[in-house]
């Protein structure tokens, strides 16, 4: 498998397709933003003047969009041109439509996967991002070689769709754990406790996470936290609102209630009703100060 059709050349989508062609594929990108194209070219990666022409002769499709709708209009236009490819999803989508994107595929008789990342702009930069991928097997067994050129780890989670499954639940997981992190350090200060006592204290006991440990939400105390930044760059706050309520909805699916998730999704639609929905979901701390 040489050429790849790639549709989706944003933030993630540009280095990841710009990590397949350094490792040899052969990549035709597109996307409906005349801005991302441009960057994209000034990157020396090859561009098709449309969806249709990026098609031709693919012998895989991968799409890194925005959400389900879009991901449903580019595979159903793009199936009838290359129905002998593999399409692999790496948007973050809701639970329906990417089953319905994998039924698209079946009935074309094509293979499919859906494989969210975890890693953000830079694990797709570095090629250090990791796969949760929905698929039969063998559709699996023949996007892995892909996956690689992209990222750290690729797992298997099971079939069609339980990708975007894997993804929904860790996502959840991280939003409410950042903002119990937050809440936490909050408390903290109002409590004359120092940042750095309860970071030494509950990065070594009970408390420890990885929104802790390797994400703080306080400046200073891990080296790579958004925090440093003045919570610019890294995971965006609407993003994680995204996820989160992607989690309710395929709660609601399920007939499950996520309380947590629903309490955590509140507390990031404020944060980004305040103007922060371009800063890391990290920075929800500083409207917990606020208040």
């Amino acid at each position: 498998m040489s050429r790849i059709a790639f549709i989706g050349l944003g933030a993630m989508g540009l280095p990841m397709a710009a990590n397949l062609s350094a490792s040899g594929y052969e990549i035709a990108g597109f996307d409906c933003s005349a801005s991302a194209r441009d960057k994209a070219a000034s990157q020396g990666l090859r561009l098709s003047d449309s969806m249709e022409q990026a098609a031709e002769d693919a012998d895989a499709v991968v799409t890194m969009l925005q959400n389900g709708d879009q991901v449903l209009s580019v595979w159903e236009g793009m199936l009838g041109l290359a129905a002998d490819a593999l399409f692999i999803d790496c948007s973050t989508i809701d639970l329906a439509s990417a089953r319905r994107a994998h039924g698209l595929a079946r009935a074309r008789g094509a293979l499919s996967v859906d494989a969210p990342v975890s890693g953000g702009v830079a694990g797709a930069q570095a090629g250090k991002l990791t796969f949760m991928c929905g698929a039969e097997r063998d559709a699996f067994e023949k996007a892995e070689p892909i996956l690689q050129s992209m990222g750290a780890r690729i797992v298997h989670c099971g079939g069609p769709g339980l990708g975007q499954a894997a993804k929904i639940c860790n996502n959840l997981m991280l939003g409410v754990a950042m903002a119990a992190t937050a809440e936490a350090f909050t408390l903290a200060e109002q409590l004359g406790l120092s940042s750095q006592a309860l970071f030494d204290v509950a990065s070594v006991s009970s408390g420890q996470s990885w929104s802790l440990t390797s994400y703080c939400p306080v400046a200073g105390l891990t080296p790579d936290s958004p925090a440093n930044r003045g919570y610019k760059a890294g995971f965006q706050t609407k993003l994680m609102l995204k996820d989160l309520r992607l989690a309710e909805m395929a709660a609601a699916g399920s007939g499950l209630e996520t309380p947590m998730a629903s309490a955590a999704a509140r507390l990031y639609s404020e944060f980004e009703s305040e103007g922060g929905g371009e800063d890391d979901f990290s920075g929800v701390i500083q409207a917990m100060r606020r208040r």
